[in-house]
């Protein structure tokens, strides 16, 4: 059983047995609740902690866990109905939104309830993340001399060299910042490149992180359809003049949340529109890691192909790993670093030093190229798993393209389907899955959601989710 649901499971059936004990009354032990409750003593760990955290058990080290004291009722709290308005007002000079909608990103990020079946995750299950070898790489970079001290603001030498022979061309370690994860790196390029009130070109569909990364810069995305080659480059030109925009973010390897590549013949034609336009090319390289086993040879990074500095790259670790090993990198030439590097110092400081440290111990250990074959082979397998059990339990659903890389499929329900009533009775039947309309900037031309088959603990998981959807989408 994945261990957070077996933990929630435990603790859940512990705090239904708490009246059983008196106040301050000792609880089982952790090796008795790990015999009856046939657990891991890591699942007990985690329950306990869950009932710690809700005021339920006090754990006093060297002597047990004991039932907390009832909680006093709180205090009477002061009136905050004022915020309300001050929240709300603009300025007549406003141009930066109050509030911004990020409900597209806490799809991904939030946990569904135990017994759920997770596709609308956007991370590696802990089954295919190197924990071991993470785990070895943070206490090797502890003990590295200085490792916790100050690093430089650009990021430790030896880790942006590593990023930019990654990245390969003639990008060089002197164009590299390193960052926290790819989503800081998006949002110091955003505010680098586009001042408030701009409109920003980016693909459609898209990364809906994106696109709040985007409003709450206060600039005003404009969406550039895609097909399976990727963006539309006449589309892309028209865009471009249409708006005077100066910024074109895109998905060029396994987009999200299609998984299409853009073509050979459009990857020039991208570089030269945004030349002609004068505009900077945002490359969200994130899904580089995740190609499957099938995938070929990858083509370069557009970065690799760009000598006029019209690219500014980014690549993150942390799609491949964890989600709390948060290093990716900003790459770039010309005056532009300094732009992003000045912005990036202003926002965070630095990446703390021991997780570079440790990024560098991970990349750098025979187990890292072991780690990226066996997901490569994982999410292969697993691709071919999920399409197949889809289109056999729900004929009416289409997958306009099945990917060669990255995590998810992005599919087209029926004609006139309620998207939002699918996701509603979808989850009711025990699957998690992504609303696809979250991925629109404008309008969406039809019904989508996006599943992704890297959440899951393994293959035999996708087939009961299929099974369960059976008959939502039969057309």
């Amino acid at each position: 059983m994945y261990e957070r649901s077996s933990a929630a499971e435990l603790a859940e059936s512990l705090r239904s047995e708490l009246n059983r004990y008196s106040v301050g009354g000792k609880l089982p032990s952790s090796r008795a609740l790990v015999d009856r409750f046939r657990v891991s003593p890591v699942t007990v760990s985690r329950a306990l902690a869950q009932l710690a955290a809700e005021g339920l058990v006090v754990t006093r080290p060297g002597a047990g866990v004991f039932r907390a004291p009832p909680r006093t009722a709180p205090e009477a709290t002061g009136d905050t109905s004022w915020q309300e308005v001050a929240l709300s007002a603009e300025g007549a000079g406003d141009v930066v939104p109050r509030s911004v909608d990020a409900s597209g990103l806490l799809v991904s990020l939030s946990a569904p309830p135990a017994g759920v079946i997770e596709l609308n995750g956007g991370y590696l299950h802990p089954t295919l993340q190197p924990e071991r070898a993470m785990a070895a790489a943070l206490a090797r970079a502890g003990r590295r001399p200085g490792a916790w001290s100050r690093p430089p603001a650009e990021g430790l030498p030896e880790l942006r060299d590593w990023f930019a022979r990654e990245i390969g061309g003639t990008v060089t370690a002197a164009d590299v910042l390193v960052t926290a994860g790819g989503q800081s790196a998006l949002t110091t390029a955003l505010r680098a490149l586009a001042p408030p009130g701009a409109p920003i070109l980016v693909e459609s569909p898209t990364y809906p992180g994106l696109l709040a990364i985007a409003r709450a810069s206060g600039c005003r995305p404009v969406p550039v359809p895609a097909d399976a080659d990727g963006v539309r480059a006449e589309l892309l030109a028209a865009a471009f003049e249409a708006t005077g925009a100066r910024v074109f973010v895109c998905q060029p390897l396994f987009q999200n949340p299609t998984g299409a590549v853009l073509a050979a013949e459009r990857r020039a034609q991208v570089l030269r529109i945004a030349r002609a336009a004068g505009a900077f090319v945002v490359e969200d390289d994130y899904a580089r890691a995740l190609a499957h086993e099938d995938a070929g040879p990858l083509p370069a990074p557009l970065v690799a192909e760009d000598a006029d500095g019209v690219v500014v790259h980014v690549r993150s670790l942390t799609k491949a790993t964890s989600p709390s090993l948060r290093v990716g990198a900003l790459a770039a030439r010309g005056p532009v670093v300094e732009r992003l590097r000045t912005i990036q110092v202003v926002d965070s400081f630095f990446v703390p030093r021991p997780l570079q440290e440790a990024a560098l111990e991970l990349v750098g250990a025979p187990a890292w190229p072991r780690h990226l074959r066996t997901v490569a082979a994982e999410l292969r397998h697993r691709r071919e798993v999920l399409a197949g059990a889809l289109l056999r339990e729900l004929p009416g659903l289409t997958l306009p393209h099945l990917p060669a890389g990255g995590h998810q499929l992005w599919t087209r329900l029926p004609e006139g389907t309620d998207e939002a009533g699918f996701v509603a009775s979808a989850l009711r039947m025990g699957v998690a899955v992504t609303p696809g309309r979250p991925y629109f900037c404008a309008e969406a031309p039809g019904p989508y959601v996006r599943m992704s088959f890297a959440s899951v603990a393994g293959p035999a998981e996708l087939t009961e989710a299929a099974r369960r959807l059976a008959g939502l989408a039969t057309g």
